[in-house]
């Protein structure tokens, strides 16, 4: 097939203005060079294009195919065409984000709201973490920024701090452990453990504080949200370990406390992780800056 995409300009130009000469020069080329890609096309489809006895030119019935053929492709390879060319500007592009986090809703969707508004073109799509490996899908090119807590370096990716926290034991004020200044592993062995339905090796409780030191909680329950889990801790149904950054604005409507887990604290870091081939596209930038800025208006 010899057929390419300036052969159809060509013919919208020709039909938009009548004759070979006009249409030249709209096209930036010489009448002859303008005639010779005609000649070359209906050489090969062995059929005429053009009726060159008539004034302004009209099409044949095969240059009419021709033409219904550009008015579909010529407008979408423009579109297609100029987003790429955002695209390499970092102005627009596609942010699949995972979360490994599940108590980050409550601040990620604020910041895509506010995100949204200035990054407009940008495809977003969110998926949980719990049923794939995140930094996996990442490394595949099906999604573009986890949000983690676990830092596993490599080489193609990058890892942009959000900001730090720290894990927390949350408890009535009322409750045996509240009259301790910080809590041991030990201490968690005769009490239910609220947490996220989450695997316990992406629980930090489990993974950093409890199987190190080879201790159970007495029982486990699960719970979907942030808010669930505080009611339950409330009403004497359990205690919870969660990042100080979700608790700020709502201990005080629960009526809790919160102690340290062991005498230093256990703390972490909260990641955005990325490819490091799109690490400084404007619009992975905008997210990241976005999300610090909010989260350190909360702090």
């Amino acid at each position: 097939m010899i057929l390419e995409l300036r052969h159809l300009r060509s013919l919208q130009a020709i039909q938009q203005c009548g004759s070979l000469a006009r249409a030249a020069e709209q096209l930036h080329l010489t009448q002859s060079a303008l005639s010779h890609q005609i000649k070359t096309l209906e050489n090969y489809y062995d059929t005429p294009l053009f009726l060159r006895s008539t004034k302004p030119l009209s099409l044949t019935p095969a240059g009419l195919k021709l033409l219904d053929l550009a008015h579909h492709v010529l407008p979408e390879v423009e579109r297609v065409d100029g987003q790429l060319h955002r695209h390499a500007q970092g102005s627009t592009g596609r942010l699949y984000i995972a979360i490994e986090c599940h108590a980050c809703f409550e601040w990620l969707i604020p910041v895509l709201d506010r995100y949204r508004q200035h990054w407009p073109e940008v495809e977003i799509d969110i998926r949980l973490g719990l049923s794939f490996e995140p930094i996996t899908a990442l490394q595949r090119g099906e999604v573009d920024l986890v949000i983690s807590s676990d830092r596993r370096p490599h080489k193609s990716l990058c890892f942009e701090p959000l900001f730090d926290y720290e894990a927390r034991l949350v408890l009535t004020h009322d409750h045996p452990l509240a009259g301790k200044a910080y809590v041991l592993p030990q201490d968690l062995a005769d009490q239910t453990l609220v947490t996220y339905p989450v695997e316990r090796k992406r629980l930090d409780v489990f993974s950093r504080f409890l199987q190190p030191a080879n201790v159970e909680p007495a029982r486990t329950r699960q719970a979907e949200l942030t808010a669930i889990i505080l009611l339950l801790v409330s009403t004497l149904k359990g205690v919870a370990v969660l990042p100080d950054w979700v608790l700020r604005e709502t201990m005080s409507q629960h009526r809790l406390t919160t102690r340290p887990l062991g005498e230093e604290g256990m703390h972490g870091t909260l990641y955005a992780t990325v490819r490091e081939t799109e690490r400084t596209a404007d619009y992975i930038q905008g997210f990241i800056k976005g999300a610090k800025n909010r989260l350190n208006a909360d702090t």
